[in-house]
């Protein structure tokens, strides 16, 4: 009786889990993902490059979460994803770059760091860190959450820290239970090159550059700061 009992209860679990499941085709995926952020929830998203947890950047609750959920020390920041290259200037301080070089950079496997703007106000969004990191994934449905949720994202890859990065659902199924719902944008890469997830580039400072994480577009994004007259600083 306790067996049936215990293997009734884990297959409670398992439907409760799948049930969190929200294939990025279906018509309302957007929307439900844009509601569970509002909400103040953490859901697990696919990006041009690897698996992501998101949650609202301007929701300290939300940030705390996210952290808890990841297991990583509140002292290593996340980026935040937007959906246009308006956005990246409203939430970063982006005015010594030229449009063109944004528009060749983004969007794409590329997160540019910046000062924060005014407009990032949540304390626990990268505490005592003037910085952030900014992404426009080139993935139509997480573009698309974001013009719908209307706030910046904040986004780390779908994995415990220390883990490897996750290029499919079932790769991070243990972090589903504290997730508001996990969208399923299917295998993103075979590759296993493609777990080193976006090159990581600080550009605050104008004429210069530093790269934080080579990533996946690393010899493209070189080669376009230098051709815009950037200097690294490495």
């Amino acid at each position: 009786m306790k067996l049936l009992s215990s293997l009734l209860r884990i297959s409670s679990i398992m439907k409760s889990l799948e049930n969190k499941v929200v294939h990025t085709s279906e018509e309302s995926a957007v929307y439900h993902a844009a509601k569970l952020l509002k909400s103040g929830q953490v859901i697990g998203i696919p990006t041009d490059t690897i698996y992501g947890l998101a949650c609202s950047a301007n929701d300290p609750e939300a940030i705390k979460r996210l952290y808890e959920i990841k297991g990583r020390n509140e002292e290593k920041p996340v980026a935040i994803c937007v959906s246009d290259f308006k956005d990246l200037r409203h939430w970063g301080r982006a005015d010594h770059l030229p449009d063109e070089l944004i528009q060749q950079l983004l969007p794409g496997p590329v997160t540019i760091v910046l000062n924060k703007s005014i407009h990032l106000n949540n304390p626990y969004l990268n505490h005592g860190i003037e910085k952030i990191g900014i992404r426009i994934p080139d993935f139509d449905f997480i573009r698309d959450v974001c013009r719908i949720f209307s706030q910046p994202m904040a986004l780390t890859s779908a994995n415990k820290s220390s883990e490897k990065s996750t290029l499919n659902i079932d790769e991070f199924k243990h972090l589903w239970v504290s997730l508001g719902a996990v969208f399923d944008g299917g295998n993103l890469s075979d590759s296993e090159e493609h777990r080193k997830g976006s090159t990581v580039i600080d550009l605050s400072q104008p004429g210069e550059y530093q790269i934080i994480r080579q990533g996946i577009a690393f010899e493209r994004t070189t080669s376009l700061v230098h051709n815009f007259g950037f200097k690294s600083l490495s």
